[in-house]
């Protein structure tokens, strides 16, 4: 691509062009035939239901026990990124976004009705009983709870480590790199990334439309008009895509973010309202009960099959447990995108810790507070009069707070809650979205946000239109049995490359320090003595630095080695030995920013920004170690210290070749 067209777009046509072929095939498919699509893909999930729910059942829990036993392990240890990289958002900030972006939306249209369903049709117990009630919260947990977060945690895991740990792209491919290796480049990889976005949009699309009819409820329930009518959510739709664009196009760190803070905020006061004017004291003690249940039958929910058990309870798996297993993988791609994009900085314990425990915490409440309270109010005010309406999804939240005093007041947070879920998702998407059709996301124009922005609200306004969304959301759990395989392979893949770090990290090797003999301890005094500035550092790398690592260079190419010395994006300098099928030889210098003590600032001439931090030439290379200061080298101990790394890097690379596939691309550029 020229600098002129990069300008433009920074669209992967291989990924795109397939991409938007395929969206419009199968939308045309649901919306010009959608009763035949229906009974097509209905026939299809069902076949594949009854023949691989074994496989779902099986992956989900691997992927499960795959993560906590990473965060329990050494690898737990290991940053996503380079070992000295500090989190890109605060704790607060990072659980608010992976709330609003995995579960958000989900949480209000399904927390008052699935224990309500279950509790009238639980899968082995008596319904509208105690027995059923309490079963109808155990199985809300399972569906709701760690099994799901693994899933997305698993996807979001394995592009946060390939995409920060080693500079891959942040595209589903890559967390292929140890099997596809140069591959992830060609169709292979084009086709994983293609398959990948639309996944995301066919899942996205089909909730923006349950969205729109859910907030259509809602106005209809608080003003009494007749929302029903397509024109209505057509303009709801409308109006929550420019919303989302808006969010969109201002990116993670301000729109995102803070909408996903708001999302938040209105949650737990809708959540404290629902709590204290409703049954306070039976919902505390459910609470307890419920994870109690949930906890002493976990392993039996998470291997749960039925297969000793009648067919009825077989419907049920199929209908619930594996559908939702289902949807949670065919989101996959993006929430996992999503959370891996947010994610810089941390380790992968707290990444698995953040990620599976404490959400579903926070959904365990959230189902107990909401579900048992219409449980109890069906049982003890309402008579089943809430209970036959079960069905009614759309309209049940809000006839649920007829129930509760202050009802209109309950109904409008809900509205509005409601209303910045469906806006954070569509944003959030819309930029994961232009991330996997990217060949740079961090340099794409704002247009080509808001082109996916609006995509997915023509393709939920025309589904909606034609009658065709339930068709797409069949199709689309469909298309979570391929995508269930290959997490499988990004499972192993990523075992792959921590076995290869963790081999590199234990290696001891001599501090570059130790170079230093003594000599020239004048002027290595006045250095310390003297706090560098960015002039100093660069001064230093231009002149010691660059012609040590051209000295190198040259006296390898003339031992028929293939070295390159190249300007790095942020000033810095890098020698690189490239290598066909192994991580790249990579020593870099660049300048690095640090706080100066309170008594070493005594230059009071300089401004006070200046005056409150030095500068100095730090190390980096290309598998994520953490580099040192080498400001009191002379040039001949940079050279010593050049040869010393790229010795280790022999051995190491020696060692895998033999046992592992390395995990870096050709060509990478260093630690980020």
């Amino acid at each position: 691509m020229s600098h002129s067209a990069s300008q433009r777009h920074t669209f992967s046509m291989p990924v795109l062009i397939p991409s938007l072929v395929l969206i419009v095939a199968l939308i045309a498919f649901s919306t010009l035939m959608p009763q035949v699509a229906e009974r097509n893909f209905v026939a299809a999930q069902s076949w594949i239901t009854q023949h691989f729910s074994w496989l779902y059942v099986l992956a989900v829990s691997g992927f499960f026990l795959f993560l906590v036993g990473l965060a329990i392990s050494d690898y737990g240890k290991i940053r996503l990124g380079a070992d000295d990289a500090e989190p890109e958002f605060s704790l607060g900030s990072w659980l608010a976004m992976l709330f609003a972006a995995g579960m958000g939306i989900g949480l209000m249209y399904y927390g008052v009705g699935e224990p309500l369903q279950h509790y009238v049709n639980p899968p082995l117990a008596q319904g509208q009983t105690l027995a059923g009630a309490s079963e109808a919260m155990t199985s809300t947990f399972l569906h709701w709870g760690f099994h799901a977060w693994a899933i997305y945690g698993l996807v979001g895991l394995v592009l946060a480590y390939f995409g920060f740990r080693y500079n891959l792209p942040l595209t589903l491919s890559s967390g292929l790199y140890p099997l596809l290796r140069e591959r992830i480049n060609g169709p292979v990889g084009h086709t994983v990334n293609v398959f990948a976005l639309c996944c995301t949009l066919f899942g996205l699309a089909p909730s923006v439309g349950l969205g729109s009819v859910q907030l259509a409820a809602g106005i209809q329930r608080l003003t009494g008009w007749d929302t029903s009518g397509l024109a209505v959510q057509l303009a709801l739709i409308a109006t929550v895509i420019i919303l989302a664009g808006i969010s969109a196009a201002t990116g993670i760190g301000k729109g995102v973010r803070r909408l996903s803070e708001l999302n938040l905020f209105l949650a737990v006061v809708l959540l404290v309202f629902v709590l204290f004017t409703g049954p306070t004291l039976f919902l505390l003690g459910a609470f307890g009960d419920n994870l109690g249940n949930y906890f002493s039958q976990f392993f039996t929910l998470t291997f749960r099959s039925f297969t000793y058990t009648p067919t009825q309870s077989e419907g049920w798996l199929s209908g619930w447990t594996i559908l939702y297993w289902a949807w949670w993988i065919s989101w996959s791609p993006f929430v996992g995108l999503f959370i891996a994009r947010i994610s810089r900085g941390r380790t992968i314990r707290e990444f698995i810790t953040g990620v599976i425990i404490i959400p579903s915490v926070f959904t365990f409440l959230w189902m107990t507070v909401f579900g048992n309270t219409v449980i109890w109010l069906d049982m003890n005010v309402a008579n089943g009069a809430l209970a036959a309406t079960a069905g009614n999804v759309d309209a049940l939240l809000f006839k649920f707070f007829d129930y509760l005093p202050f009802s209109g007041v309950a109904s409008v947070i809900s509205m509005l809650l409601i209303l910045v879920f469906f806006v954070t998702s569509a944003d959030s998407g819309a930029l994961m979205l232009d991330s996997l059709s990217s060949t740079d996301p961090d340099k794409s124009p704002i247009w080509q946000r808001l082109f996916w922005a609006v995509l997915l609200g023509l393709t939920s306004a025309t589904l909606l239109s034609a009658g065709g969304q339930k068709a797409l959301m069949t199709m689309t759990l469909i298309a979570a049995l391929p995508f269930s395989i290959v997490m499988i392979l990004l499972a192993f893949s990523l075992w792959r490359g921590l076995v290869a770090d963790q081999r590199h990290s234990q290696q001891k090797f001599t501090p570059a320090s130790s170079f230093w003999s003594g000599q020239h301890w004048k002027q290595r005094l006045e250095q310390i003595l003297h706090q560098p500035s960015a002039d100093d550092v660069a001064h230093f790398i231009r002149d010691t630095v660059t012609p040590a690592l051209h000295e190198v260079a040259l006296e390898m190419q003339q031992r028929g080695c293939k070295v390159t010395v190249s300007t790095h994006e942020d000033g810095g300098i890098l020698l690189c030995v490239p290598q066909p099928n192994l991580r790249d030889f990579i020593y870099g210098v660049r300048a690095q920013a640090r706080p100066v003590a309170s008594f070493a600032l005594r230059d009071t001439n300089l401004p006070a920004s200046e005056r409150q931090q030095t500068f100095e030439p730090v190390t980096f290379f290309a598998d994520g170690r953490r580099g040192y200061d080498i400001e009191y080298m002379r040039t001949e101990e940079l050279i010593a210290d050049v040869l010393r790394q790229y010795e280790r890097y022999l051995s190491l690379s020696q060692s895998e070749n033999t046992h592992l596939i390395n995990t870096t691309p050709e060509h990478g550029s260093g630690a980020a």
